[in-house]
């Protein structure tokens, strides 16, 4: 069975660091967990691979009007939801045989499994907020395993 290695990235809110583009060569799939901040966001990350990304609370303006409030991808036979703030899910993950939960918001980076699912806050790639790391994470998806890291960005 293939392999599948996912970027994650989430809290931007408009800024691209060169560390975060080095930390995602190589991945085959970018997913945004939202407050990306600036369109070109987006268009600077799928230069590196194809994006899914979700609106966060500071997503405005006509760029992001068509951007989805929640996600399902999938990844090699599993599925990934993706939203910006964890409070707002509204379902039962593995009721819905989902794998993972992606989420951003708090700009902590989270790694934690329940009940059999994978919750992954990758923290914030953006601006510094407070004395939070200025975080990523890489997901490994092989078969129905699903492995996360956090990447330290070390800004």
């Amino acid at each position: 069975m293939t392999e599948h290695l996912i970027g994650v990235i989430s809290d931007t809110h408009g800024l691209l660091r060169p560390q975060a583009v080095q930390a995602l060569e190589g991945v085959e799939l970018i997913i945004h967990a939202g407050d990306i901040g600036d369109p070109k966001i987006l268009a600077a990350l799928k230069r590196i691979a194809p994006v899914h990304a979700v609106k966060g609370n500071t997503d405005r303006g006509d760029w992001a009007r068509d951007l989805p409030h929640t996600q399902v991808v999938e990844v090699g036979g599993s599925l990934i939801y993706v939203l910006h703030e964890l409070f707002c899910l509204d379902l039962d993950p593995a009721a819905a045989s989902i794998k993972a939960v992606i989420f951003g918001h708090s700009h902590r980076p989270h790694l934690e499994r329940k009940n059999g699912v994978l919750f992954l806050n990758p923290g914030s790639a953006g601006p510094r907020r407070f004395t939070l790391p200025v975080t990523l994470a890489r997901l490994l998806v092989h078969r129905d395993s699903l492995q996360a890291e956090l990447v330290d960005l070390k800004v």
